[in-house]
């Protein structure tokens, strides 16, 4: 059994146009939970006709991780095998749903996957990473000096590895992302403490800790990258918060399983 979650908050028609197209092409069997986080109600005719869709109305708008959590707390009593967390902005162009789960149903002790995730015009976004430290994010955030930056980045963002290759990493991003339930319930779902930003890298550490966490580019979705807390000043308020949060939670410059974690990550490759 598979379930969906989509958390919308004035999401475009045209965005959702793409998103229910894509799920067109999925041949599993599957139950969509949108959560709309929007003020009013306005874009639930978009779901108007379709028999496995369940709409709720959300305005309180808790956050990203919150929202998804009602979801993920119907997945875990409903005992479904398999859930996904997909982004609105988010399409793709072949059946990438009963792909990741057959993978994941034929390799065991797999807690968590991510596909392959491109630009708009195809260019690959790079979203798997190694754990951060407070000066990960400032070196991401200024680019200099450009010496350092160069390096830093290319093992950060592990961008030297084969574009090929399915891997275990540490952090998988939360805009599209396949979740073993039966795990999930083990490990905890989203810390809602985390309105928005980090809270998909917190739980995929608590998963990579003990369950595999892996990159799966054998399919491959396209997502609207704006990084918007870098344009706007609200967005960037959050995350400032959000990644204080992350590092009174996990350590700032002592952090003893972020050494031990990217280790074992970056010895896959040697």
């Amino acid at each position: 059994m598979i379930s969906l979650s989509i958390v919308l908050y004035n999401t475009s028609k045209e965005d959702i146009h793409n998103i229910l197209n894509s799920l067109k092409l999925v041949k599993s069997a599957f139950k969509l939970y949108i959560i709309d986080n929007s003020l009013n109600d306005s874009l639930k005719t978009n779901f108007d006709g379709y028999y496995n869709i369940i709409y709720i109305h959300n305005p309180s708008n808790p956050g990203f991780g919150a929202s998804h959590n009602i979801a993920l707390k119907k997945a875990i009593e409903n005992r479904i095998d398999y859930h996904f967390v997909i982004n609105p902005d988010v399409y793709f162009k072949e059946d990438v749903i009963t792909k990741m789960v057959d993978y994941a149903n034929n390799n065991g002790n797999i807690g968590m996957m991510m596909p392959q995730i491109l630009n708009l015009d195809g260019t690959l976004q790079n979203l798997p990473k190694l754990l951060p430290s407070p000066f990960s994010l400032l070196l991401r955030k200024f680019k200099r000096p450009n010496f350092v930056y160069k390096e830093f980045i290319n093992k950060y963002e592990l961008r030297n590895i084969d574009k090929r290759l399915i891997y275990n990493t540490p952090i998988l991003s939360g805009c599209f992302t396949l979740f073993r339930v039966e795990y999930l319930k083990e490990i905890g779902i989203y810390d809602d403490r985390f309105f928005m930003y980090f809270e998909d890298w917190d739980l995929s550490r608590r998963m990579n800790m003990r369950y595999k966490t892996i990159y799966y580019p054998e399919v491959s979705v396209y997502h609207g990258y704006e990084s918007g807390a870098n344009k706007n000043r609200r967005l960037f308020k959050i995350f400032v918060n959000s990644a204080k949060l992350y590092f009174d939670k996990w350590g700032w410059f002592f952090d003893k399983d972020r050494s031990k974690l990217n280790k074992s990550t970056l010895n896959q490759f040697k």
